[in-house]
């Protein structure tokens, strides 16, 4: 096992854009940890978690937002984990973070109780940004947030959104700047998505706003990747940029298809077994989840095996938007080579510049990296339709 995933539901405003699940009332916190504890001393009785017996090596509190609760409170669900896996001595600990309601006394006590990362949801350093996105902070309190958090933290990201209706190259680049200039060591930048379900979408639909042109969304992009490299945080995967030392070994695991084991309501796991393996996922629903849990019963409501389709699937969408496609597992999931199932593809993507391929892999270049989803699901089709084609 590489890593775990703890999901913290509890926000103080849910934002427009925002897919995964979360509620504003933190009227059944109190259950929810309750709930919580249960779910982390019982998973040793979950088959896949009962096989896996590697070191716990990251540790991520997502929601929601995990800032919401008391360093104490933090401190015991890490204690819950200690007691049913072994976490090694050097394990990266991430907490997800909002700016404007933290102070110094709650960092301490997080950072004393073994958080050593924080992952700061800031998106933007103009108010009026923010105030689209539905934060609550504004950008002054960001960067008084951001310099408190780096006096406790020595290991802090920041999470920011272009691409927004209306966002122009030039006040894209401020946020760049700004944020280069508070010091930070890793940077998430991505595009805004309009997820199906959200407000943010259904103001799409009734033509309140527009997502912004391909050209502009590509040209941002682009000034991220070469701004970010000038001022020494590399790009290591399609949204990520860090600082040498810095990259983010919890998402890491998630490209490289490690095992790892999700707590709390809409969790989800996986427990590798060679190129596929199992998942399984919580429920989506806070108040499903606690009477499942504090009725004796499991909050786990889907489970899979995944197939040959599945885990080709899963290699070529993470590899491509992280060190390419591992050859070699695709392989092993398909049964025949990239380059005989998706050949006019792969010699497209070599042809233009978009792609390299060598023994191990085929990786896009800085080029193509931005057309990484687009080009996972060309793959994934020529993949499937040569399959058929074999079958008949």
């Amino acid at each position: 096992m590489s890593g775990l995933y703890i999901h913290i539901p509890f926000c103080e405003k849910k934002c427009i854009y925002c897919s995964f699940y979360s509620i504003e009332s933190f009227a059944n916190k109190n259950r929810f940890l309750d709930a919580l504890h249960r779910e982390i001393a019982q998973s040793g009785e979950i088959p896949p978690v009962k096989e896996e017996r590697e070191e716990v090596r990251t540790i991520f509190f997502g929601g929601g937002t995990p800032s919401m609760l008391s360093p104490d409170e933090m401190s015991a669900i890490l204690d819950s984990l200690r007691a049913a896996h072994t976490v090694v001595g050097d394990a990266e600990i991430t907490m997800e973070c909002n700016p404007g309601a933290l102070n110094r006394d709650w960092l301490e006590g997080y950072r004393e109780g073994g958080i050593n990362r924080l992952s700061f949801g800031v998106q933007s350093f103009h108010d009026d940004e923010l105030q689209f996105l539905s934060r609550i902070h504004t950008a002054a309190e960001a960067e008084e947030n951001i310099r408190l958090v780096r006096d406790v933290f020595d290991n802090v990201s920041l999470d920011m959104i272009f691409a927004l209706p209306g966002q122009t190259p030039e006040r894209w680049h401020y946020n760049l700047e700004r944020a280069v200039d508070l010091g930070t060591d890793h940077i998430s930048a991505y595009s805004l998505i309009f997820e199906e379900g959200t407000p943010l979408n259904a103001m799409r639909l009734k033509g309140k706003v527009n997502p912004a042109p391909n050209d502009l969304e590509a040209d941002m992009y682009e000034e991220t990747v070469q701004f970010l490299a000038r001022h020494g945080l590399e790009q290591y995967e399609t949204s990520n940029y860090a600082k040498a030392g810095y990259a983010c070994r919890h998402n890491i695991g998630y490209w490289e298809r490690k095992s790892y084991t999700g707590y709390g309501p809409s969790a989800h796991s996986f427990a590798r077994r060679g190129v596929l393996g199992k998942r399984w996922a919580n429920v989506s629903s806070l108040n499903a989840y606690l009477e499942s849990i504090e009725s004796g019963g499991s909050p786990v409501i889907m489970r899979e095996e995944l197939t040959s389709e599945q885990g080709m699937e899963e290699i070529v969408m993470l590899g491509l938007r992280y060190r390419g496609i591992n050859l070699y597992d695709f392989k092993e999931a398909v049964g025949e080579e990239l380059t005989s199932v998706a050949p006019e593809r792969v010699e497209w993507l070599l042809k233009e510049g978009f792609a390299q391929l060598d023994e191990d892999s085929l990786r896009l270049t800085a080029k193509g990296s931005i057309f990484a989803d687009r080009f996972a699901l060309e793959i994934i089709e020529a993949t499937e339709r040569s399959r058929q084609l074999s079958s008949i």
